[in-house]
Formats: C-alpha cells, sequence, structure tokens
C-alpha cells in the first residue's frame, strides 16, 4: 500500500510517504507560509522514493480541528493532487494523529490542541491493535470545561498530550498525575498510518468530497463575513 499524506493544520507542516511499513517524511515548524513549503516536501519524498504520485493508492490529510486557513490549505492541495492523479483521499483528525503519537497500548489519551481565543480542541483515544480509537466526540471548548467534564463523568487519561496542556497551565495542573506532552503537534507521518487503517475499512472517497473539521464554527461566518464587500 502506497499512502501520500500532508498536513498543515498547525505550525507544523509536513509530509509523509508511506509504503507498506516504511515511511518517508518531511516536517517544519513555522507560523506560515505553508502553502508555499508543501508541494517541494511532497516532491521531495516522492524523489527519495522514486515513485510517481499516479503510483499512490490514496491521498490522506489532516482534516483538523486547527487553524481555518491551515485546514483550507490541505485540502486545496490535496484535491489538486487528487483530480490529477485521479485517486481517492481520506481525512483523518489532527486530534487522532497527536493521540497515535502519544499512544501507549490500552492507554487512555487526553489531547488538547491550543485553539486561541481561550480554548482548545479537546478529545478521548484509546490505542487498540495498533491504531488509535475514539473514546469521546471531538470539541472545542474553554481548558475549564475540559476539567468539569472529567471531574462529572470520571474517565481516567494516563497520557495527556498537545499544545493546548502547555497554553494553559491549569491543564497541566489538574493532569499532573498523567505523562503530559505539551508540545506534541499533530504529523502526516500518523496521518498516513490512520489513512492505512481507513483505507482497508474502505473509507476513501472522492477529492469533491474532502470536507474539514473546523469545529468552531464561528470561524467560518468571521471568514465568510470578511467577504462581504
Amino acid at each position: 500500500m502506497k499512502i501520500l499524506a500532508i498536513d498543515t493544520a498547525t505550525e507544523q507542516c509536513s509530509v509523509a510517504l508511506r509504503i507498506d511499513d516504511a515511511t518517508l517524511a518531511r516536517g517544519v515548524v513555522t507560523p506560515r507560509g505553508h502553502a508555499d513549503l508543501i508541494l517541494p516536501m511532497v516532491q521531495e519524498v516522492l524523489t527519495e522514493a522514486g515513485l510517481t504520485l499516479q503510483q499512490m493508492d490514496v491521498l490522506a490529510f489532516g482534516r483538523g480541528p486547527g487553524a481555518f486557513t491551515g485546514v483550507r490549505i490541505a485540502i486545496g492541495v490535496l484535491q489538486g493532487l487528487a483530480f490529477a492523479a485521479d485517486l481517492p483521499v481520506i481525512g483523518v483528525s489532527n486530534l487522532a494523529a497527536v493521540a497515535q503519537q502519544a499512544s501507549i497500548n490500552g492507554a487512555e489519551i487526553l489531547v488538547c490542541m491550543d485553539a486561541r481565543m481561550g480554548e482548545v480542541y479537546w478529545g478521548r483515544f484509546q490505542l487498540e491493535a495498533g491504531f488509535v480509537t475514539p473514546l469521546s466526540t471531538e470539541q472545542v471548548s474553554a481548558p475549564e470545561r475540559v476539567i468539569e467534564s472529567h471531574r462529572n463523568e470520571n474517565w481516567m487519561p494516563k497520557i495527556a498530550a498537545g499544545t493546548g496542556i502547555g497554553a494553559y497551565p491549569l491543564l497541566a495542573q489538574h493532569f499532573a498525575g498523567c505523562e503530559l506532552n505539551a508540545t506534541s503537534l499533530p504529523h502526516a507521518r500518523e496521518v498516513a498510518l490512520l489513512a492505512s487503517r481507513d483505507y482497508q475499512l474502505g473509507l476513501a472517497v472522492s477529492p469533491e468530497q474532502a470536507q474539514p473539521v473546523y469545529l468552531r464554527d464561528q470561524v467560518t461566518h468571521v471568514a465568510a463575513a470578511s467577504k462581504k464587500p
């Protein structure tokens, strides 16, 4: 199986080429410039592997949640590549990609990514048979809401990962008993891995069906309003 994955939803701009169980990857952390960086990185990994885009089985992308502009870049680039090569696509949760990085077999993982504006994108996951699966819906809320949910619903993570842990000290303090990774950013490497499972499950779709996940509805409303004369 050959999967090319891209992710531009956060500060980390990354590309990965997964060939069966081997992976070639590129990544750079930068606050901007993802649209200029992503296609040269794609060409780099294809050249290193000695493959062409047309030889891929499927293309994958980080579908969000993440920065509005970053998620749109990923979808736009991926759709262009997929249409050109006549390939199906798979969108992978950016929260799941972070959970996959941090996963330990059987451990519950809380992922909190900094969503700015005093909020975090968050969700809970567990590793099963080498892949993380969700234990909750993905949400965006104030950090206090994460703590409230933990207390009221009595879930017990062993790992807490993501930039939201570092951005909001009350989360780090509340989950101090967990293994903490406050700097984790999603990477196309894990996007490709999770996409390999989804492809085998028959979840690939046509390029025009690629959909973003923003969680914060008002972001799209603001973006739309900004375009009005």
